[in-house]
């Protein structure tokens, strides 16, 4: 039996790992025409292409992909250990996977635990002192893979009937998740004890869900919390008072709650800059949210939209070309990377340049676009982890895993004419931005313009959109820059620049309105 600690403003419950026995599920015969053998028959004959894709590895200037040996297996977590190993969670079949990058080798280790012909999304997976931690949603569990013995173990967590323990970090002996549709923070303290304990830090409504989390560099630990579509709040926990309201039984916490803005519909990803700053992804359109915690304000950065290579629109039925960028984290250099789930794409976007840069993953899967044939799709790229100058990343409807070499050199630049400008409401400005190839290669790049403002009464357009060759000279571009007289006065963003098959690079226009 559980036994429930009570400390004040916090919920403590104590749990004990065991190995724990599910319910096997075996696809029923009438739906799997042909047995594989493989972790492919999870699905029926009719829908193994949707989920354990379409095609081998593919390449490009800055992307290399590698296909899994074993047959879908629904890549999907992923980290690296300090030793260069690329580690991923296999949904399809509940083990874990090594690559070697030097030997561009797969290990596979099987899990003897995990009930035969069940899957789960695993979203969470952390590298700690010779361990892996991962994330079970299906399970409502954490397990634990030992990399000398092999060794799993699993945690289950069943705090509430309904949990999802979504993204996880190891920190010293603690493990932080978010408890997806749980409403809560968990923190599981003395983790490699018998008896681990389990604080829990709640929402402010049972009817929202818990996105991601980060802490930024004053032990603060951030947190979303929202109702889909319809609005939600950005929080912070200092965690030494949390520590010190464990320690000694007093509401010593320091919990601060701020509004999310309203166009703001699903903060999933979330992460802390070298300033401080906080910067949330919004997976249900094209944009990625800056919060100044000084000013209190919220700054809208804008994506490039998804292109046709992913969507297809076959039939005409598409009205949505969101990239909706997923998860979001900082790398060594300052940068913040993402992925943009809904566009096929990885983003690097520099604080300090304020530019953009944006990598296609050659693979589509057809089964999640509106294609014709094998023209488009989504590889469905759910998670990603940042390490030696690459951004690895996993293709769950693929079975693969890739690469992004961030230090190419890029085949263009962009320069912006005005890197800011002010405006008054009823105004407008004509200005213009170009791009200067980097080589002398010839190539034909599509110039981009991304504004997310026209709901604040701030607009922008390209004079035009025609697809350009871009050889030895520059190109130019003009946009015209319009405020409503019923914009409203702070900071919006602009993105502009161009793209070609494989990239897109743009920089960010600062527009003030008085």
């Amino acid at each position: 039996m559980n036994k429930i600690l009570i400390v004040p403003g916090i919920v403590a419950v104590v749990i004990i790992i065991v190995i724990i026995g599910f319910a096997s599920k075996v696809p029923d015969s009438d739906d799997l025409e042909i047995l594989t053998g493989t972790p492919a028959d999870n699905f029926s004959e009719k829908e193994r292409a949707k989920f354990c894709g379409t095609s081998d590895a593919k390449s490009s200037k800055y992307v290399k992909e590698y296909q899994i040996p074993t047959d879908c297996t629904q890549p999907q977590a992923i980290t690296m250990d300090p030793q260069g190993n690329v580690w991923f969670a296999q949904s399809n079949t509940g083990r874990l996977a090594k690559f070697n990058p030097l030997t561009e080798t797969f290990t596979e280790y099987d899990n003897m635990f995990w009930p035969a012909g069940q899957n789960s999304m695993i979203w969470g997976l952390d590298y700690s002192d010779g361990s892996l931690w991962f994330t079970d949603d299906k399970h409502d569990s954490v397990w634990k893979f030992e990399t000398d013995t092999r060794r799993y173990d699993v945690m289950n967590l069943q705090i509430l009937e309904d949990s999802l323990p979504q993204r996880l970090q190891v920190e010293g002996s603690k493990i932080i998740l978010n408890d997806f549709t749980g409403s809560q923070i968990v923190i599981l303290d003395e983790i490699e004890s018998e008896t681990p304990v389990t604080y829990a830090l709640p929402s402010n409504s049972e009817e929202s869900v818990v996105g991601d989390f980060t802490i930024d560099s004053k032990n603060n630990l951030w947190y979303t919390n929202w109702i889909l579509e319809q609005n939600g709040i950005l929080a912070r926990v200092n965690q030494t008072t949390f520590d010190l309201s464990i320690q000694k039984n007093e509401d010593l916490l320091e919990f601060v709650m701020y509004t999310l803005p309203s166009d703001l519909k699903t903060p999933n990803g979330i992460t802390s800059d070298d300033y401080g700053k906080i910067w949330i992804t919004d997976s249900s359109n094209s944009l990625i949210f800056k919060f100044d915690p000084i000013t209190r304000v919220f700054s809208k950065y804008p994506t490039n939209e998804a292109s046709s290579l992913t969507y297809g629109n076959y039939t005409g039925q598409i009205n949505s070309t969101a990239s909706k960028p997923y998860w979001i984290e900082k790398d060594s250099t300052g940068r913040l990377v993402f992925n943009e789930q809904g566009a096929n794409r990885i983003g690097v976007l520099d604080p300090d340049s304020l530019s953009l840069v944006e990598y296609e993953i050659p693979s589509r899967n057809p089964n999640w676009g509106d294609c014709a044939n094998n023209d488009c799709g989504l590889a469905q790229v759910f998670d990603f982890t940042i390490g030696d100058g690459k951004v690895w990343f996993t293709e769950w409807a693929e079975n693969k895993i890739g690469f992004v070499d961030t230090s190419s050199e890029l085949p263009f630049s962009v320069g912006l004419e005005s890197a800011e400008i002010s405006i008054k409401p009823g105004d407008k400005r004509v200005l213009s931005f170009s791009v200067f190839p980097n080589s002398e290669d010839s190539m034909e790049i599509s110039p981009i313009l991304s504004n997310p403002n026209s709901a604040d009464g701030v607009d922008a357009k390209l004079n035009s959109y025609t697809k350009s060759i871009l050889s030895n000279s520059e190109n130019k571009f003009d946009i015209e820059v319009s405020a409503s007289k019923e914009a409203i006065s702070g900071e919006f963003f602009i993105l502009m620049g161009a793209e070609t098959e494989n990239v897109t690079l743009g920089q960010f226009l600062k527009v003030i309105i008085e």
